[in-house]
């Protein structure tokens, strides 16, 4: 994709997007360079997908699961990064514990103060990113209200 940022006008960079030294020099000069010239700025971080596309995938259809786990393996950007940070004796399984614990506690309680917001209005759903809802939104909302109303499922 890189490439194609001359035709854009643009500077483009590739970077190794597993290695977070790299990405975060890459994206300082980026940023550099944008401010200089006054001109975007294109980062192709190249990584390995470990995960799905979503929910309806199942990439174990079209690659092996050795294959992904040994990327994984080898190029997961935590675990290079947990590893260069144990070379140096700057964390060990006691200070990864202790910040998983508090991370946890901190996602339980944004999703208890989540849980506890009223629910949005239903149309918001279909207004985040026209200026005008087209045709096929206005189907699918009023698809979706038919299906509250025939199921009984109260909402805004």
């Amino acid at each position: 994709i890189v490439s194609r940022a001359p035709g854009y006008g643009m500077n483009g960079i590739r970077v190794d997007g597993n290695d977070v030294f790299a990405v975060h020099s890459v994206v300082q000069s980026a940023r550099k360079l944008a401010l200089e010239t006054s001109s975007p700025v294109m980062i192709e971080a190249m990584t390995y997908r470990q995960g799905h596309h979503s929910t309806s995938d199942d990439s174990t259809r079209y690659r092996d699961s050795d294959e992904v786990q040994t990327a994984t393996d080898v190029s997961d950007p935590l675990v290079r990064f947990d590893l260069f940070l144990r070379q140096f004796g700057w964390t060990d399984d006691n200070v990864v514990a202790t910040i998983e614990d508090e991370e946890r506690i901190a996602v339980l309680r944004a999703i208890e103060g989540a849980e506890a917001l009223p629910d949005p209005k239903l149309e918001h759903m279909f207004e985040d990113v026209y200026h005008e809802k087209p045709p096929h939104l206005v189907r699918q909302e009023e698809d979706l209200r038919r299906h509250l109303k025939k199921h009984s499922i109260a909402h805004q």
